[in-house]
């Protein structure tokens, strides 16, 4: 309430009726007139006191304001002022004052004509880049080949005299690239006439479908469209032409070589290879650049020697067809005699139709059929050791064969025409039979060290040979295990039928013992023995089974039974367990 009381040492009287104390006196007398109440007196001073507080702030806050700004305006000038001259690409500018003192009026007032001063520098400056932008822009639309852009756009962000010397030296390039790229046209005009001229073709209507105004002389060479486009056409039409002289440079040589071949294949006379003549420079080895005459590389030349070509090829089929037919016998000859796989028929079919084609050649048939018969020679060779043990084992297997069948003969021993003759043969069989295990295990050390070498499996007629010889091995071992289980069956069948026998040979007389000794032999004769008559009976087939098995892998039968390798190794171990089960059951019983 202080700040609304009456000022100190002036009377009522003596106060200003404009001032605050003046209207706050007034005011009471009002109030103790009418008999406001001191709180409310209180709480309508506590207002006004408020209300004068927020004018000053207010103006406070606006006086504030206007420093800021021109602190601001002022560190804009300056900044723009550096900008100016970064641009220009100057470092300091004599017409600034060093430094700024006094108001920020006055500073700003200081300031403001340099400014203004590098503002009129930078502007001229830009009309500079502006002038000599525009002509480079000319230039490059000429090279370009469209029309020239009214805007050009200045980079007020470097305005200096190295950037400007910059533009002026591309100005100064583009008029060089400007005079290099008609010396271009006229070059890439000439090598286009050149290979027409050789390839036999139309220089004017090749150059006339890149661009009409590429026809005129050189007396209208300004005239000439020089932009990239033209160019990257003329380039693109000399790289087209020279692509197509080397396709049809290397088709006459290839046509030059295969005409020469078969000239000498079919023995043309001089007469008609002198048709030809100028197929001379194209019979050589390899490509090579000649002085072409006019004309030598049309199309007109080249469908004539492939007519000639394809005439000769027509003739030469057959007698190649011939020369590879007595190839492929040769070859199945020696497949045929090692137990070899002849080349895949699809193979062959491929090299009769390239024949009948006539893309094959004379002597890479020879090569390709010399190189199989040569391959099917040198496999013979490293297979002949195992071949021949190999049928020797096959002819071991025969007579192994034939004396097992005449070890079933019951009338082997009979005295009649020809027996003494078996007699001698199934001594010698005996002899070959008793030295196949070794020759077993020889043949498949052999076998391995053979396959080991060369990374692949002995294949005898398409069946791996490894795999004959495993099945074989194996099947011996099962005949030997179920000959040894007969043996076996037999002397216990024997010892049951002693015991039998014993026990009612030494049967007593007392009636006391009758009733055990019958229960006795009816539960061993009604349990075991009926059993012992299955297995057996079981036995007996599994045997004919093992030796149908036997008499089957002989020479004709060894290839079929290889390919079920792999079912009878897994059925195998089975029919042991099977053998030894029964085998078990029987002395149990």
């Amino acid at each position: 309430m202080g700040s609304f009381g009456m000022f100190p040492g002036f009377p009522s009287s003596a106060i200003p009726e404009s001032s605050c104390g003046y209207l706050l006196q007034e005011l009471k007398l009002i109030w103790d007139e009418v008999g406001q109440d001191q709180l409310e007196r209180e709480r309508i001073l506590l207002e006004l006191e408020q209300e004068c507080i927020d004018m000053y702030r207010r103006k406070v806050d606006s006086a504030n304001i206007l420093r800021v700004r021109l602190h601001q305006a002022l560190a804009d000038s300056e900044a723009e002022f550096t900008n100016l001259l970064l641009s220009l690409g100057e470092r300091s500018f004599s017409g600034r004052p060093e430094k700024l003192t006094g108001t920020l009026k006055q500073q700003l007032d200081a300031i403001t004509p340099a400014l203004h001063e590098m503002q009129l520098r930078k502007e001229e400056r830009m009309n500079q880049f502006r002038e000599v932008q525009t002509q480079i822009q000319r230039i490059a639309s000429e090279v370009a080949g469209h029309q020239p852009d009214c805007n050009v756009l200045v980079n007020e962000g470097d305005l200096s005299l190295k950037k400007l010397d910059e533009h002026q030296n591309e100005l100064q390039r583009l008029h060089k690239e400007k005079n290099d790229r008609l010396r271009k046209v006229e070059d890439y005009i000439k090598v286009v006439q050149n290979l027409a001229e050789t390839m036999g073709m139309d220089a004017s209507m090749i150059i006339s479908d890149i661009h009409p105004s590429l026809l005129g002389g050189s007396t209208a060479q300004q005239s000439r469209n020089i932009s990239d486009t033209i160019l990257e056409r003329l380039n693109s039409k000399v790289e087209q032409l020279k692509d197509e002289k080397r396709k049809r440079t290397e088709k006459l040589y290839k046509l030059g070589k295969a005409l020469t071949n078969l000239w000498n294949l079919m023995d043309t006379s001089i007469e008609d290879r002198q048709k030809f003549y100028y197929m001379n420079i194209y019979t050589s080895s390899a490509p090579t650049d000649h002085i072409l005459r006019p004309g030598s590389l049309s199309i007109d030349i080249i469908h004539q020697v492939e007519s000639e070509v394809e005439r000769l090829d027509q003739l030469k089929a057959s007698k190649m067809k011939e020369l590879f037919l007595k190839k492929l016998s040769e070859l199945r000859e020696i497949c045929k005699k090692s137990h070899l796989e002849v080349p895949s028929g699809s193979e062959m079919d491929k090299i009769m139709n390239l024949i009948m084609s006539g893309e094959m050649d004379h002597a890479d048939l020879l090569v390709i059929m010399e190189e199989h018969i040569s391959q099917a020679k040198e496999e013979a060779r490293s297979r002949k050791d195992i071949m021949e043990k190999v049928e020797k084992w096959m002819a071991s297997c025969e007579e192994e064969q034939w004396l097992e069948e005449y070890s079933k003969d019951e009338n082997r021993y009979s005295v009649s025409r020809g027996a003494h003759k078996n007699l001698k043969r199934a001594e010698r069989a005996r002899i070959i039979v008793n030295k196949i295990p070794d020759l077993v295990e020889l043949l498949m050390a052999k076998t391995e060290i053979w396959e080991e070498e060369r990374m692949k499996n002995f294949l005898y007629d398409k069946v791996p040979l490894m795999a004959m010889l495993k099945e074989y091995t194996l099947l011996k071992q099962e005949k030997e295990e179920e000959k040894q289980r007969q043996r076996e069956r037999k002397k216990v069948q024997t010892q049951i039928t002693a015991e039998h026998e014993n026990s009612f040979g030494s049967r007593p007389n007392t009636s006391t013992t009758r009733p055990s000794n019958k229960i006795l032999n009816s539960s061993f004769v009604s349990g075991p023995s009926s059993r012992r008559l299955s297995i057996i009976s079981q036995h007996q087939r599994s045997k004919n089974n093992y030796a149908n098995k036997g008499a089957n892998l002989n020479k004709g039968s060894i290839k079929l039974q290889t390919r079920k390798i792999l079912s009878n190794y897994s059925h195998a171990p089975n029919s042991k367990e099977d053998a030894a089960s029964e085998i078990s059951i029987t002395f149990s019983g």
